[in-house]
């Protein structure tokens, strides 16, 4: 599979493109900043540069793993609603069960998307993280730099181009020359901070009339700013065993193992310390707690295979936002192992009556819902009053009087009057009996 064009071609979708733009200045900035005292290194610039932009993120993630707190009290009442309707698909049924739904959401000040769109935040921010780490050049103007005498070179030789499209279009580069311009000297940086050992091999015997003094030039000083504690993080891991193996190097295999099984390990932490589903839901009929269950083993294997297969540059990053997300799960744990659900029931309904303050929603009913008694929510005793639910469900039931003609709602009214005429008629009959 390409990932590598995966990778790269994320940048240049929208919105995540903007966002990756942003995320290139921070880095950029992060790299402007060490360079100020000498130190000139991707991969510290890749942990400064995680830590940064995760740290910004909590939080998203704060919000969401509340939301997951408050799901676990939500869930039971949830289940049970939808076992009352189980096999009723009638169009009056159908609304019943989403006016109750909609009642147990609102007694708990939530949402059904109160976690969905955390995530949907998060999403383009996670895509808009690897073509900042998998291209670092197209963001660092101190790293393009390093590129140009040689990239200038290389556009002075004859027949360059088709070249390095051939190059290009291989492993480990992977970009086709339809959709690149292998006429720009940008595009030229791009892939030449791809190259691995082998690749610049390649280069130097298509293009004999190269000078080698600028081709090791760009090569030296690269290979000083992608050494990170003996490992080039330029290089797949794979690529690095396979020539440990060949050279019987114990200190290689370590090396070349030691970033992704990092990868793999730190992930497995930061899901088992994530909010866990209660146990006190059938497993079976908690679509939540079979998905942490396969994502605590799926998600660190899949770490391990892609840091083999992607530069460790990569891996390197999934390793230390594993890290950082570890040390943040344990803090956010600590906070909200301080919040009861009680808590966390006021604060979304004080947000939820600030919200209806600004949509014209009357003062009185703002107050009803910002003091309602919610002391005895964590016992499942809170219970909608039975006068405001046959308010609710006599609306639905309107709802669906008021139907278009020839919609679904309409023939189910239609069926419902036909049943109670059936009813009415049998009793009549009986009476007279």
């Amino acid at each position: 599979m390409d990932y590598g064009m995966i990778v790269s071609t994320t940048a240049d979708w929208p919105i995540v493109g903007q966002i990756a733009w942003v995320f290139g200045q921070i880095m950029n900035a992060i790299y402007n900043f060490l360079n100020l005292f000498g130190i000139q290194n991707i991969g510290i610039c890749i942990i400064l540069f995680t830590i940064i932009v995760y740290t910004l993120m909590i939080p998203l993630t704060v919000k969401q793993q509340k939301f997951s707190k408050m799901q676990s009290v939500m869930m039971p009442e949830i289940q049970k609603l939808q076992k009352k309707y189980e096999g009723k698909r009638d169009q009056a049924s159908m609304l019943k069960m989403q006016e109750e739904q909609r009642l147990i959401y609102e007694k708990y000040g939530s949402s059904p998307v109160g976690g969905c769109l955390p995530l949907l935040i998060q999403m383009p921010i996670l895509f808009a993280l690897y073509p900042v780490i998998q291209e670092v050049p197209r963001y660092v103007a101190g790293i393009r730099d390093i590129y140009m005498p040689l990239v200038n070179h290389i556009m002075e030789t004859p027949g360059y181009q088709k070249v390095l499209e051939a190059i290009g279009s291989a492993s480990p580069v992977f970009m086709s020359p339809s959709k690149y311009d292998y006429t720009q000297a940008s595009t030229l940086v791009r892939v030449l901070y791809k190259f691995q050992d082998s690749t610049w091999d390649t280069l130097l015997d298509k293009l004999p009339s190269l000078d080698t003094a600028v081709v090791n030039q760009a090569t030296e000083t690269m290979s000083h700013l992608n050494s990170f504690l003996g490992i080039n993080i330029g290089e797949a891991p794979m690529t690095m065993l396979m020539q440990a193996l060949e050279n019987f190097s114990v200190m290689g295999i370590v090396l070349a193992v030691i970033i992704p099984i990092m990868a793999g390990l730190s992930q497995f932490i930061s899901v088992k310390l994530s909010p866990q589903p209660s146990s006190n839901t059938d497993m079976a009929d908690n679509p939540m707690a079979n998905s942490m269950k396969t994502m605590t083993y799926v998600m660190p294997l899949f770490s391990v295979f892609m840091g083999f297969s992607l530069p460790a540059g990569l891996g390197l990053y999934w390793a230390v936002s594993a890290l950082v997300r570890c040390v943040q799960q344990v803090l956010i744990n600590k906070y909200l192992s301080k919040k009861t659900v009680e808590d966390l029931i006021e604060e979304n309904r004080k947000k939820a009556a600030k919200k209806r303050e600004k949509h014209g929603v009357p003062a009185q009913e703002i107050n009803r819902m910002a003091t309602a008694n919610t002391k005895n929510v964590v016992e499942k005793k809170v219970e909608v009053s039975q006068k405001e639910k046959e308010e609710k469900l006599e609306k639905a039931k309107q709802t669906g009087n008021t139907a278009k003609p020839g919609s679904l709602a309409a023939k189910a009214n239609l069926v419902s009057r036909y049943n109670n005429a059936q009813d009415r008629a049998k009793v009549k009959g009986e009476s007279k009996e």
